[in-house]
């Protein structure tokens, strides 16, 4: 419910987010198949499989391509905030030289979380302000 809950958050505050995936369109599709209304929030999703990744994460190609295609591109990228769950995710945001907030597996080494900006157990527990993002209760 956090995720569902901060991406209708900030798609009612006219913030531009994006999927940038690993997985191939195929993959994608039937993962989400049921969840279009949700994935329509998104002003941009990027797949594995898109003609313009030549290299998959770590690489910061997909987050590059992801805001490159915004309504708007960012000023700079480090007015980026990237969700992920894998320390490859982490360490591609971060040679983006974007954020990066880490809700990893429970069982994944501590060692390869350090790279993250703040690491979470849950979306729950993310608060938008500390990263100057509106707050929820400004609904």
């Amino acid at each position: 419910i956090g995720v569902e809950k901060l991406i209708r958050h900030l798609h009612s505050k006219n913030i531009p987010i994006a999927v940038a995936t690993g997985s191939h369109s195929h993959h994608f599709d039937l993962k989400t198949s049921n969840h279009s209304e949700f994935f329509s929030l998104f002003n941009v999703i990027v797949k594995g499989d898109d003609p313009a990744i030549k290299n998959g994460k770590p690489s910061p190609e997909i987050f590059l391509v992801a805001t490159s295609r915004f309504p708007t591109p960012p000023v700079s990228n480090s007015n980026i905030l990237v969700f992920e769950d894998a320390p490859n995710g982490v360490e591609a945001a971060k040679a983006a030289g974007m954020f990066a907030v880490m809700i990893p597996d429970p069982q994944l080494d501590k060692e390869k979380q350090k790279l993250a900006d703040q690491v979470l157990g849950t979306m729950e527990e993310f608060n938008p302000t500390e990263w100057g993002l509106p707050s929820y209760d400004q609904e």
